[in-house]
Formats: C-alpha cells, sequence, structure tokens
C-alpha cells in the first residue's frame, strides 16, 4: 500500500483504493481522505457560511460513516461526486435538525473559496485584473444558489455535466442547462458591465 498516494491519480487506480478501504485498509482510507478533503471543503464552503468548523465536522461525519459502514458499501462509478452528495446531505441533514444556524450562501467573497492564492500573489496582482476578479465574484454571487453551485462544480471542480448531474440530483441535461442560463446571464451582466464602464457612468 506504499504506493497509494501515487496510483490513486487515475480513476482506475482510485476505484483499487476504494476497494482496498472497503477491505478494511487504513492507508487506502487515509489516501481517499486525502485526495478529496480539499475539494469536499470548497464545496461545502460554497453551500454553507456557518463556519469552518461546522464543514470540517460534516467531512468527518461523512468519513466516519464510509469508515462505519465499509462492508456494506458498493464502488461508486464517481468516487468524488459520491463524497459531494454525501457531504451535502449530512450538511442539509444537521440545518433541517437545527444543530446549527440555517445560513445559507450566496457567499459574498468567492475568491477565498475558487482560488488558493498565496499573500504574494494577491500583493503583486495589477489593480485592472483585481477589479476585473471582483466584478465577476459580485455577479455570480447574484446568481440563484443552484446555479451558482452548478458553475462551481463545472470550473472549479472540472466535473463534466454527468458528474454534475449526480451531485445536483438532476439528469445531465438539467445539468447542462444550469450551467449554460448561468453563463448566459453572466455573459450578459459583463457586456452591460463594460458598456458602462466605456461610456464613463461605471
Amino acid at each position: 500500500m506504499k504506493n497509494i498516494q501515487a496510483m490513486a491519480g487515475e480513476p482506475t487506480d482510485e476505484t483499487k483504493c476504494w476497494k482496498e478501504l472497503l477491505s478494511g485498509s487504513k492507508e487506502a482510507y487515509a489516501a481517499i481522505y486525502g485526495l478529496h478533503v480539499k475539494a469536499m471543503y470548497r464545496y461545502g464552503m460554497s453551500l454553507v457560511s456557518i463556519s469552518e468548523e461546522f464543514v470540517l465536522d460534516c467531512i468527518h461525519d461523512v468519513f466516519a460513516e464510509i469508515w462505519i459502514r465499509r462492508e456494506r458499501l458498493t464502488v461508486p462509478d464517481n468516487i468524488r461526486s459520491y463524497l459531494f452528495v454525501a457531504l451535502k446531505n449530512r450538511i442539509l441533514h444537521l440545518l433541517k435538525r437545527q444543530e446549527r444556524p440555517h445560513m445559507f450562501v450566496p457567499q459574498e467573497n468567492f475568491d477565498d473559496l475558487w482560488f488558493e492564492s498565496s499573500a504574494e500573489d494577491i500583493l503583486t496582482q495589477k489593480e485592472e485584473s483585481a477589479s476585473r476578479e471582483e466584478l465577476l465574484t459580485r455577479m455570480v454571487a447574484r446568481l440563484p444558489p443552484r446555479q451558482q453551485e452548478a458553475i462551481r462544480l463545472r470550473f472549479v471542480e472540472n466535473m463534466d455535466y454527468n458528474e454534475i448531474g449526480q451531485v445536483l440530483e438532476v439528469n445531465t441535461q438539467s445539468a447542462h442547462n444550469l450551467v449554460f442560463r448561468a453563463m448566459e446571464k453572466l455573459r450578459g451582466w459583463l457586456l452591460a458591465a463594460c458598456f458602462i464602464f466605456q461610456s464613463g457612468s461605471f
């Protein structure tokens, strides 16, 4: 199992790693956790604006449940989609039980979730680029929550439409439509903003 993390880069090897997890391998369990925890954190924080502690607790709950139930689990078609759905269900379950305050997004700052810029990168960004990013962040926050989620899954997590559909529990065409409508809105808003800027009234 020494080479699990190296081999888990390919889908077939990740599936092998998952199977070893189900057989009780703690090394495989740790490897799966390491591969997906950062993406799960970003996704969880995009769903709720409560606290990092709440999202991390939910992630740990998901993995604890996987370990406890490992002998009864099967190999999912897409492990990351499976983990995202499990995380989303856990978050919604706790919110419905009102164990935590109900504070759904829109969040006000997507940069912390979308990018992992160092302090040096932020300081060296050009003012024009920073302004564009700020404008795009504000526009994304104006989208309906479901379209925001679809956009993140497509362009942040690099999921295809089938995977997005699995996470959002819709068919592939509906997932495509969500992303398309969101992009159309953003395009229209950006064009309007550029026109206002060029006219000098921005």
